[in-house]
Formats: C-alpha cells, structure tokens, sequence
C-alpha cells in the first residue's frame, strides 16, 4: 500500500464516507510522542531538531523537521513520516466509523515512537515488549525497530501496508478503550485459545483488516485519498505480518510444540482470518466477544 502522494498529512481535517474531524498532530494524547520522534531523527539523521518541540515550528539547520512531514509522497519515502501519515489517515476513519457502532466517545490515541526504551504508565517499553497501547496513557507505544524484527526474527515480509497494519491493530485496541471492552471483558490473565486476551487481540486485527479495507476511499480536507487502492499483493503482505506473530507460529520456531492452553494473542490462521472478516465486512463483522471458542 502506498500512500497518494498528494495527500495532506500533515493533521488538518480530515474525513471519511463524507463526515469531517480536526486532524492529529503525531502524538495526539501529549507532548512526549514529538519529543521522543525529535530524539529518533536525530540519532538517525545527524540533525539538530531539538530547539522547539513545540510541534509547529520545530526545523533542523537542514530545514526538514517532522512538522514537515506533510504529504503522503513523504511518507512513502520515509518509515517516520508513514507512521505520521498512517496515523492521520487511521484517525480519519474511525472518528466516523466509531459512532456507527455506539461509541460516542472516540478520542485520538497518542502515538509514541521511540527507539531502544521509555517509560509507560504500563512499564517499560522496549523492543522487547513490540508495540502496545497502554490504556492508563491513552497512548500507542511503538519501536521504530520492531519492522526490521518482524523480518529478522519472526520471518515477514514486513513492507508498507505490513507496517500500517501493525499500528492499525494497535489503533484498534484504542477504540477498544474507548468502546467499554476491557471494562465489559475484563483481562484476568488467563490465556488460551477462547481466552478474552485472544479475543481482544483478535478484534484488534478485525478492526485493522476493516481500516485497510476502507482506506483507500477515505480523504484529506481536501477530498484527497490517503492512500492508494489496495493490491493483492500489499493485502498478501499484511497478512504475513499476522501469520508471522500468531502464538503458534512463534512456539514452533521457538521449538516449543504447540499450545493452544498458553495462547495470548491468537494463532496464524485465527489472525489471518480476523483481519479477513474485517477487510471484507469492516468494524461490525469484529464481534469476537459472541462467537464460541471454534469459531473463533
């Protein structure tokens, strides 16, 4: 999936299916998602970004800065500005797409990237950890690294709609939040292949199967899509990112036998399946809550 390279994502309004909203700056429940991003590109960049981290005016000697990261062109060039557009884009779609199934409170997540370790109100977060959302915070965390782990480590292609996918499944725990589910289904730690942890983490990819089968329809203020239309091929490729982190997949290549008794998350085909049923019927085919254990 690639971003059309005239979209505005730089956190003007957006909407999509015709409604409207004030868009995000990256980092949309605080201040510290932007410090921490300065601090990422300059370690990777060489440039001093650190003068205003205000998030309007803060540039380099070079001029670039992360407030720059205004169109959908950038983000296909840079893994920064993708995550900056995918959270534009991903905010767009369910501030419309949230009330249509009840939940009158929607609010933009913040979204952290960070590399090598910082602290959550949910405890550390590291490489380690991979991406979370952590309610206390109302915040996506997520290591800038984990994509070149999903290659190294658990075998994904890990490309462009690979990684939207991995911050929509996370957005997708947000909208949780705000929906009453970890109220309504409490986590008590249990885990297997029913567990409400894999039901939960299951919805998450349904919901982000739903935003990337909308996205490309959904636009800028200027009716401008976000993104491309979906291939075959860049589907294929989030899908393997799924496969790759099931809980069975990562016991065998732990060389664990598998099972299902410990399972937290989900098996490959459960998640392939899931984020199936949401590309196809969007947010109201996400209701694992009500299936049984088989079906899931």
């Amino acid at each position: 999936m690639t971003f059309n390279p005239n979209a505005d994502i730089s956190g003007g309004a957006a909407r999509s299916g015709g409604g409207a909203r004030t868009g995000i700056a990256l980092g949309g429940g605080g201040g510290l998602a932007l410090t921490i991003i300065i601090i990422i590109v300059s370690q990777v960049f060489g440039i001093n970004l650190s003068d205003d981290t205000s998030g309007t005016s803060t540039t380099s000697d070079s001029g670039s800065a992360i407030a720059n990261c205004d169109t959908g062109a950038q983000a296909n060039a840079d893994t920064v500005c993708r995550m900056k557009g995918a959270s534009a884009a991903i905010d767009a779609y369910w501030a419309i797409e949230a009330p249509k199934l009840g939940i009158t409170n929607y609010a933009t997540p913040g979204f952290t990237l960070f590399s090598g370790s910082t602290s959550t109100s949910c405890g550390t977060a590291s490489a380690d950890t991979g991406p979370f959302y952590c309610p206390p915070d109302k915040t996506i965390f997520l290591d800038v690294g984990f994509f070149d782990q999903l290659r190294t480590e658990f075998g994904a292609t890990a490309g462009p709609l690979a990684q939207l996918y991995v911050v929509a499944h996370e957005w997708g725990h947000s909208v949780q939040d705000d929906a009453g589910i970890f109220q309504t289904y409490p986590n008590t730690g249990a885990t297997g292949a029913g567990s409400v942890s894999v039901r939960t983490e299951l919805q998450a990819d349904c919901y982000a199967g739903a935003w990337v089968g909308a996205a490309a329809t959904t636009t800028d203020e200027n009716g401008v899509t976000f993104l491309e239309p979906v291939t075959k091929a860049q589907v294929a490729d989030a899908l393997n990112a799924a496969a790759s982190i099931g809980d069975d997949r990562i016991q065998k290549d732990s060389g664990d036998s598998v099972n299902s008794e410990s399972w937290t998350h989900g098996s490959s085909a459960q998640r392939e399946r899931w984020f199936t049923n949401g590309y196809q019927g969007g947010p109201k085919a996400c209701d694992t809550f009500s299936v049984s254990t088989g079906n899931l």
